[in-house]
């Protein structure tokens, strides 16, 4: 049998049957996946019900830290935990190209796996789909998340007030830096790995505490996006201190080299937090003391002093931070 994905394995058919036994069911088998059913039984049990949906696409699918199974899990739990819930169920959509190793396919859903083990959750249902070569990317991902209600607040922009506090749970960019640097389209080479991880336990941390306003993950576009969505939703101006901001020297070589800037670079392993400006230490501390939280920082404040996204710089100086990065 080839040990390549061909066309076949998307009929339907044994073919298909086989790569759903031999590589999604060997890695992601539980008590609640059914490979013989359509639909999946949830037992609930007089809870508040959240859900998610997201997509995932990166290239290249293998990176420092992580790949992209790892990667759909952590998405979609992270979009659940900085909404108050704690993961509980994933369904999987995937689509395959035509002409990707089965090697590499086991390997991302082994990683997806440990992924889903780690954070607490059950794959419970799926569906595969094959392209021909040449109308996909390797293999892509959808998934939806579903978890219970826990946290004692309704996160939401409506509750940010001016004085309010900035926290981010990490070092900022490493992600998308990491990903630069595994495609080698700049003739570069490091040993940064993407922060690619479940942020539960961040989460959870606060869920019970008064005063966290809001919480979001800094993915696509960065914390600057996260930054920009606060001030369009307030309207208040969101004030970012540059020194207080943590980043890892090496994204900040990459991002001087390539004239870029990690704010805008995505992150998929960290929190931004608003809070009251009376907790804010406290969820720092306490932020601190989980694992990898050794980086989390206070990095800015709501002001009414105006109404845009200031960068503060090293040098004391100011500047409007752009809601898209400016590349010349």
């Amino acid at each position: 049998m080839s040990n390549k994905i061909t066309l076949s394995h998307g009929n339907g058919g044994k073919h298909m049957r086989r790569l759903i036994e031999d590589v999604f069911a060997k890695h992601l088998s539980n008590d609640l996946l059914n490979t013989e059913s359509d639909a999946a039984l949830l037992p609930i049990q007089n809870q508040q019900l959240m859900t998610t949906v997201d997509g995932f696409t990166v290239q290249p699918i293998l990176f420092p830290g992580g790949n992209i199974g790892s990667l759909c899990i952590h998405g979609t739990v992270n979009d659940l935990a900085v909404s108050g819930a704690i993961p509980k169920f994933i369904t999987l959509g995937v689509i395959i190209e035509e002409g990707l190793s089965f090697d590499t396919l086991d390997k991302v859903v082994k990683t997806m796996a440990e992924a889903a083990n780690e954070a607490g959750v059950k794959i419970v249902c799926g569906d595969t789909k094959v392209v021909p070569r040449g109308q996909g990317s390797e293999v892509y991902f959808t998934t939806t998340g579903i978890g219970y209600k826990t946290s004692v607040v309704d996160y939401s922009t409506k509750l940010i007030k001016p004085s309010d506090k900035i926290l981010i749970s990490g070092s900022i960019g490493d992600h998308g830096a990491a990903i630069m640097l595994a495609r080698e389209q700049f003739g570069l080479s490091g040993n940064l790995k993407s922060d690619s991880a479940n942020v539960i336990s961040f989460c959870q941390s606060v869920y019970e505490l008064e005063g966290v306003r809001f919480m979001r993950d800094p993915t696509r576009g960065g914390i600057a996006s996260v930054l920009h969505e606060l001030n369009q939703a307030t309207g208040y101006g969101i004030q970012m201190n540059e020194a207080d901001a943590p980043v890892h020297d090496e994204v900040t070589t990459i991002c001087d080299m390539l004239g870029y800037e990690p704010y805008y670079l995505a992150n998929e392993g960290r929190v931004v937090a608003v809070v009251d400006a009376s907790v804010a230490e406290q969820v720092l501390a306490i932020w601190k003391d989980i694992d990898h939280g050794e980086n989390a920082a206070i990095i800015g404040e709501v002001t009414e002093q105006h109404q845009q996204v200031v960068l503060q710089t090293e040098l004391g100086g100011e500047r409007i931070m752009h809601e898209f990065m400016n590349l010349g």
